[in-house]
């Protein structure tokens, strides 16, 4: 999977979910906590989203704003679990 087709994924879900105006349009590094589009209990449904979609796993001490608190964050941390999940697997 490209970092393209799970941002898109990200992204839909995101907007789907969060965004009350489908016309928003999300900025890539928009901190989605501080500008209010994820609260604390939004971020579990992230969390969730990202388990259940792309069949990752987060650890409680992967829960941090450089992992999950932007669109390219989001991106970059999924992107890193399955090229770490594939390398296991070789």
């Amino acid at each position: 999977m490209t970092e393209m087709e799970i941002e898109e994924q990200v992204r839909g879900f995101l907007t789907s979910n969060f965004l009350l105006d489908p016309d928003v349009v999300l900025e890539r590094d928009e901190s989605l906590l501080e500008n209010g589009i994820v609260d604390s209990t939004g971020m579990l449904e992230v969390i969730q989203f990202l388990e259940g979609n792309f069949g990752v796993t987060v650890d409680d001490m992967e829960v941090l704003p450089e992992n999950l608190d932007s669109v390219a964050n989001l991106t970059n941390f999924v992107a890193y679990k399955l090229k770490s999940a594939s390398s296991n697997a070789a």
